[in-house]
């Protein structure tokens, strides 16, 4: 299920709420900074003991890391770092996606079923926004799909690695494990204009 909204991403009660993070994780400007504002000095506290891959960098552009959401409403913040725009000619629609898709697949490792996405990359990285809600929407569609796809096989389904326990319901006298709750994807949006340019891609 895809929702998009216009409001204040920090205000959500998901389970993970996405952060347009920079590589060293530990705060900036739009939107990073007003998650560790509302998050508190413990998310500050939780992105300094990720380990750096090398100096100065704990995620590096296109990946995605995970922390506690401490004082906000979210129970995780999922930060991932969206490329500069530099022409669209250095790989940045692949490191775009692969925020999309690393965010999302972290997400499902943690259980969550209600995941919200600022717009990546569209601020002070200068991607056009056009196309990076189109990479967004495209990259969100085909996570669902793929999941409902896995999840619509009737088959037991592994949680945490183990199989299901053999209490599952019956049907045509054969075990069925129940289907897990369709995740809710969030495209929260700071104005009505990027609302509608996500609205307009999945009308």
């Amino acid at each position: 299920m895809i929702k998009i909204i216009q409001g204040d991403i920090t205000t959500l009660a998901v389970d993970a709420i996405v952060n347009a993070a920079n590589q060293v994780m530990l705060g900036g400007g739009g939107v990073d900074g007003a998650i560790h504002r509302a998050a508190g000095h413990e998310l500050y506290e939780a992105c300094l003991k990720v380990p750096e891959v090398r100096p100065g960098v704990r995620c590096p552009t296109g990946e995605a890391r995970i922390t506690p959401g401490f004082k906000l409403p979210a129970k995780f913040v999922i930060h991932t770092v969206g490329p500069v725009y530099s022409g669209g000619q250095h790989g940045e629609a692949e490191k775009l996606a692969a925020c999309y898709r690393n965010s999302l697949a972290l997400a499902a490792e943690n259980d969550c079923t209600s995941i919200a996405f600022p717009c990546i990359s569209t601020g002070i990285y200068g991607y056009p926004k056009e196309a990076a809600a189109q990479i967004a929407v495209r990259e969100v569609k085909a996570f669902l799909a793929a999941k409902n796809a896995e999840t619509a096989k009737g088959e037991d389904v592994p949680q945490n690695g183990r199989a299901r326990p053999p209490s599952a319901p019956l049907q045509n006298g054969r075990a069925v494990a129940p289907r897990p709750p369709e995740m809710e994807v969030i495209f929260c949006c700071f104005s009505e204009r990027d609302a509608n340019v996500y609205r307009s891609l999945i009308a």
